[in-house]
């Protein structure tokens, strides 16, 4: 399984919609962040890991899953890019591909060195917004391909019968 690595406060800082919203309240950013990733790794299939620095504060490290992305808060002393770094080393091998997601030039740079791919900040933003659109497009066809009945039923009908398939009266 392919893995994706996200620094989440450089995507914060780098993804407008998050930017803006980091001013006003950046947990809110960071759930938002999340919750796009959930999205991603539904659709795509990749497990997502979004670190975050605890540079400044005093703890130890901090993990957990949300919506089945796996949400890291690095320890005391530790910035995202050594955690992140960390992570490669110990997820990449044969069978597993690691990208990871930074517009950071000197991480990319390191992750490179280790056998991992980079996704830039821009680049994922916009496959997002690709996922989003494949996801609407897959809805509509979903839709237009809804069982049609043989007979034809005018509307009125038709809610009766639904209502009577969920055992309402």
């Amino acid at each position: 399984m392919d893995v994706l690595l996200v620094d989440g406060y450089n995507m914060i800082g780098a993804w407008p919609d998050l930017k803006v919203l980091k001013d006003k309240d950046l947990d809110q950013a960071r759930q938002l962040l999340v919750e796009k990733m959930a999205e991603y790794q539904a659709y795509r299939k990749r497990r997502v890991i979004v670190v975050f620095d605890a540079y400044e504060v005093r703890s130890v490290e901090n993990r957990y899953k949300q919506f089945k992305v796996e949400v890291i808060f690095t320890k005391e002393n530790e910035t995202a890019d050594q955690c992140i770094e960390r992570l490669v080393k110990s997820i990449k091998n044969v069978k597993t591909k690691v990208f990871v997601a930074t517009s950071d030039y000197t991480e990319q740079r390191t992750i490179f060195a280790q056998g991992a791919f980079r996704v830039s900040a821009r680049e994922l933003n916009i496959e997002l917004k690709n996922i989003q659109k494949e996801i609407n497009q897959d809805i509509k066809v979903h839709q237009q391909a809804k069982a049609r009945s043989k007979i034809p039923l005018n509307d009125d009908v038709l809610q009766v019968f639904e209502r009577w398939r969920r055992g309402e009266k």
